[in-house]
């Protein structure tokens, strides 16, 4: 004890007290930070997405097209992209008329649909709260509008510029993110994170061949059918799969409001198509392109979706299920297996490369 009567232990407990303080402080800070950048980590969580397809359709290159390793990315790049620009080039001019078409026909059918209801048109009572609005309070909403748009954009553009970067050197991030926790653990989060990573490669594939096989088939349904833009339908038909159990709802609802203004037996057919082919995709696509696929339970890969939706908007609704599957893939090998000591398999845990450059 010293002069002034405090003892050398109760220093070092007072210093003990104010660092697990200051400790728990931080924590807090971070957790505030992150929350403030979710949406900033959803999309590096997409551009983790885009760099998982790159790196498997640059897989595909090396080992059928013998395309030299360090070049399979930017190939793979080119490849993609001289895709998308031919297909631009070739019906660009077509889907672009077709856009617009399913813009000028939705309201009228929803107008239709309305009717039919009971509730009058809809889009004359938003038009009548429209020009109740101030002008200044509508040019703020158009603007509001046009700066989503662009920020969407730009959000999409960065996600792929990202992705192509993560793609490039995927074992500088890997390490990087490795690095983050104490070295006794590195092992087991390196692990974890290529198990994660090969679960999201075989879910991503998969789902990207449904997406494929429900736009091409709606957009030959609703052509047969004879609904107004068939291939605009088809498209967002299959764009909107990529959302698990709400997607197929989410891209069919055009459609079905559209041929409400072509007429009672198109809306009938359309119906009757869109049920149909989720069949077929339910049963016979899903299970052939999903054999080696993480099985996730329906309810909580639904409610994994809700969740996001509600906590981060529209990114939560895109990126929800895939957050779900990485989710999935940690708690049962960190904690049911290695934590609770149950034996349970681990989807993806047997093909992730334990040294190699993937994801």
């Amino acid at each position: 004890m010293d002069e002034n009567g405090y003892s050398f232990r109760g220093i070092m407990g007072d210093a003990d007290f104010v660092r697990k303080t200051l400790i728990v402080l931080g924590l807090v800070v971070l957790a505030l930070l992150l929350w403030q950048l979710a949406d900033v980590l959803l999309l590096a969580f997409g551009a983790v997405l885009v760099a998982i397809v790159l790196h498997a359709f640059a897989g595909l290159l090396v080992r059928y097209l013998r395309v030299p390793e360090r070049w399979s990315i930017t190939v793979a790049s080119l490849l993609i992209f001289t895709v998308f620009l031919v297909l631009a080039l070739m019906f660009g001019t077509q889907m672009r008329s077709q856009f617009a078409n399913v813009s000028e026909q939705l309201p009228r059918a929803i107008d239709n649909l309305s009717e039919n209801l009971g509730f009058g048109e809809v889009t004359d009572n938003l038009n009548q709260m429209l020009q109740d609005v101030p002008s200044g309070g509508i040019a703020s909403r158009l603007a509001g509008i046009g700066g989503t748009i662009l920020g969407a954009l730009t959000n999409f553009v960065l996600v792929i510029v990202a992705g192509i970067y993560v793609a490039a050197s995927p074992r500088t991030y890997l390490q990087g993110a490795i690095k983050l926790f104490p070295i006794r653990h590195h092992q087991r989060v390196e692990s974890s994170l290529r198990a994660s990573g090969e679960a999201l490669r075989l879910w991503l594939i998969s789902q990207l061949i449904a997406m494929t096989c429900v736009g091409l088939l709606s957009a030959l349904a609703y052509w047969w059918i004879g609904l107004p833009s068939p291939f605009a339908l088809g498209f967002i038909a299959g764009l909107t799969d990529f959302i698990p159990f709400l997607g197929p709802f989410l891209g069919a609802a055009p459609a079905v409001l559209i041929a409400f203004t072509v007429g009672g037996e198109a809306t009938l057919w359309t119906v009757l198509a869109v049920l149909v082919i989720q069949q077929i995709e339910g049963n016979v696509i899903q299970p052939l392109v999903t054999r080696n696929v993480i099985s996730t339970p329906p309810a909580l890969a639904l409610f994994a979706i809700l969740i996001g939706s509600v906590l981060f908007g529209t990114l939560g609704l895109i990126f929800g299920f895939p957050l779900a599957v990485v989710v999935f893939v940690l708690v049962k090998k960190l904690y049911v297996r290695e934590t609770l000591g149950e034996a349970t398999t681990v989807p993806g845990e047997d093909k992730a490369s334990p040294s190699g450059s993937g994801l």
